[in-house]
């Protein structure tokens, strides 16, 4: 259980907040919900760029690589339109793909909206980090992240990451009994 400080990737990929036509509303509800849900101390290490594959591909890498980032939490890009190429940008980058984290998501987003059959988030791992795709829109990512996260600091600890403190009083981390 390692004692440093945690530094997480947020990726917003989207052409128009990239280009200024819009303000990235999902980046920063993820950091707000990270803000909520984490007691131990973290650096988040931020991203806006375009639905590029190869500038999303270029920019997981460098969070995960360079940066030393435990976990990365992108946002958008991941519908059927013909500009949503944040999942095969993970895919490509990733070692090994951890599909549990979509199916959940996708089942707790048709709870609320039909059209979450049409979303793509996955999850996936590069050497010790984990990648995590969420959607667009930021009551979605709130939805999302309630379900996914209480997994995400033992899968942090598995692969011996910084240890990820939850507030437990708005999410509570599984970590198994020993």
């Amino acid at each position: 259980m390692s004692k440093e400080i945690a530094k997480i990737g947020v990726v917003t990929t989207s052409d128009r907040a990239s280009a200024g036509v819009y303000e990235d509303l999902s980046g920063k509800a993820i950091i707000d919900t990270l803000n909520d849900y984490l007691k131990s101390p973290f650096e988040v290490v931020y991203r806006c760029i375009s639905d590029d594959k190869e500038i999303i591909e270029t920019t997981l890498k460098e969070l995960v690589d360079n940066e030393k980032c435990c976990l990365v939490v992108t946002t958008g890009g991941t519908g059927p339109a013909l500009r949503d190429v944040t999942p095969e940008a993970t895919e490509a980058v990733c070692d090994r793909m951890m599909p549990g984290f979509g199916e959940l998501m996708r089942s707790v987003s048709l709870q609320y909206v039909p059209t979450a059959i049409l979303s793509r988030q996955t999850a996936g791992l590069r050497g010790s980090s984990l990648i995590v795709n969420l959607p667009g829109k930021p009551k979605s990512i709130r939805e999302c992240l309630d379900v996914v996260f209480p997994a995400i600091p033992y899968c942090i600890d598995l692969m011996e990451g910084p240890y990820l403190e939850t507030n437990e009083e708005v999410i509570k981390a599984f970590r198994p009994k020993k």
